[in-house]
């Protein structure tokens, strides 16, 4: 078996609380417009990818339970190649947008991957957390990513062997506590020391990358936010995807800013992540948006 990539991580069933005015108060019931159930976590990358056209697998643990039935029919049905672990118990988040923000209740149990069930696969890439490097084939290209809790425990350092990342995807937050720096484009500078390339999504306002002591950045297309559940996984699956394509640093953060910025007008991730047909309908309404690369500054 050969992919394009693998998305090893965790995977979640998402279970999304559609229309609440406002989040419950101890005590407290109330009542949702609609419930969707839906992929999460690294699964919304992988469908990301998917609908973009790539051979995608997901390196995951799924559970025998009724949430991993779901979970299983999803990625089928998207062609997804499913091959992580299978467990007893699936992960599960209850996502609870509300005015823009969302607040989350998670169950998850640790487990352990496999690093032959990736190579398994021979993907071209692999997109993996900072801390799972190790897990990526030689000779795949290896995407990371952090985390919110990644982010505060690496404050000032990234693990040994991240170097050998062709990127490092974070978000603001996580790459001004990563670094200490105070701006994005100061928190990418300060990490492309150590990576080829590292880019720092900022929500509505776009992203910005460095690379070889260059800024690149893009802005985003403004749209009505319904949901931003899923946002940075699927920025992460159209940045790749514009790699895997040899398409130039500023033109992977177009791409990837404008399929992140689609996701948010539909409620939960999965459902937002675009086919490559509607991202390119959409480009060519929006035309051009890309800042060129400025010189580096300190």
């Amino acid at each position: 078996m050969s992919v394009d990539v693998a998305c090893v991580g965790h995977a979640f069933l998402d279970i999304t609380f559609e229309g609440l005015e406002a989040l419950p108060a101890p005590g407290e019931e109330r009542y949702a417009e609609d419930l969707h159930t839906t992929p999460g976590g690294a699964a919304i990358t992988a469908v990301g990818l998917a609908r973009l056209g790539l051979r995608t697998a997901l390196v995951a643990p799924v559970g025998t339970d009724l949430a991993g039935e779901l979970l299983r029919r999803e990625l089928e049905a998207e062609g997804i190649v499913l091959a992580g672990p299978t467990v007893e118990r699936t992960a599960v988040t209850v996502v609870l947008p509300v005015g823009g923000e969302r607040a989350f209740a998670t169950f998850e149990r640790p487990v352990s991957l496999d690093p032959s069930v990736v190579a398994k696969l021979h993907p071209r890439a692999a997109i993996v957390s900072i801390d799972a490097l190790g897990l990526v084939p030689e000779g795949a290209a290896a995407y990371a990513v952090l985390g919110d809790e990644a982010a505060t425990r690496l404050a000032g350092r990234l693990p040994e062997g991240a170097g050998r990342a062709a990127a490092i995807l974070t978000n603001r937050s996580e790459a001004t506590r990563l670094t200490g720096e105070s701006s994005p484009e100061g928190a990418a500078l300060a990490l492309a020391e150590h990576v080829a390339t590292a880019v720092v999504t900022c929500g509505p306002d776009g992203a910005v990358a460095a690379s070889g002591g260059e800024l690149a950045s893009a802005g985003a297309p403004r749209v009505e936010a319904r949901d931003t559940t899923g946002a940075g996984d699927l920025f992460a699956a159209a940045y790749v995807w514009g790699d895997l394509a040899g398409l130039p640093l500023a033109e992977r953060l177009r791409r990837a800013a404008v399929y992140a910025a689609l996701s948010v007008r539909t409620v939960t991730g999965a459902a937002g992540a675009s086919t490559f047909d509607e991202l390119e309908r959409a480009l060519a309404e929006l035309g051009p948006v890309v800042q060129e690369p400025t010189a580096k500054e300190r």
